[in-house]
């Protein structure tokens, strides 16, 4: 049976070493996805997000999924480097005027809509996601991968969100701007 790992980290660099360990791993780079926020697109507006194919080489990564970043534009979130099988559903359904592109690929890899709407706002918020579709003999090795590059912790991340007022990602929301 196949299912689907996610998990967030605070920085691209963090997801970027995390691809990289996974696919020294023997996991296969078709089942490896990134989406998350980069200085690159953040000097970029929604408009231009689509000309960002080609830089994965700047962005790390002579191989495997990581030459194939891109940047594209995510409702709610804005621009993102995005490479990998959800970063494509969720273009694909944004592109289609469907409601819910960011959680609408999260959903259908299998997460819960609650734990979709915490990827989305880690994400909007400047946080990076690494999925990963495994078997059930792959889990245990790639969790300790995704485990070991230290990841957000979940509970105390949707902690501070709440406390700040939020209930759930909101894709009509303006980019975040964290307060200085």
């Amino acid at each position: 049976m196949t299912q689907t790992l996610t998990r967030s980290y605070d920085s691209y660099e963090t997801a970027r070493s995390v691809v990289e360990a996974l696919e020294a791993g023997g996991v296969s780079s078709a089942d490896i996805s990134v989406v998350g926020r980069h200085a690159r697109a953040d000097r970029t507006d929604d408009s231009n997000a689509g000309e960002g194919a080609g830089i994965g080489a700047a962005l790390g990564g002579a191989a495997g999924l990581l030459a194939g970043i891109g940047l594209i534009a995510i409702p709610g979130i804005g621009p993102v480097v995005a490479a990998g099988w959800l970063a494509s559903t969720a273009a694909g359904v944004a592109a289609g005027g469907v409601t819910g592109g960011i959680l609408g690929a999260l959903t259908s890899a299998g997460h819960s809509e609650a734990d979709a709407h915490y990827y989305a706002e880690t994400v909007r918020r400047g946080g990076t996601i690494v999925s990963v579709r495994v078997t059930d003999e792959q889990v245990p090795a790639v969790e300790a991968i995704l485990d070991g590059a230290t990841p957000i912790d979940r509970d105390a991340r949707l902690a501070e969100y709440r406390a700040s007022g939020w209930s759930r990602f909101d894709e009509t929301a303006p980019p975040y701007r964290p307060m200085m």
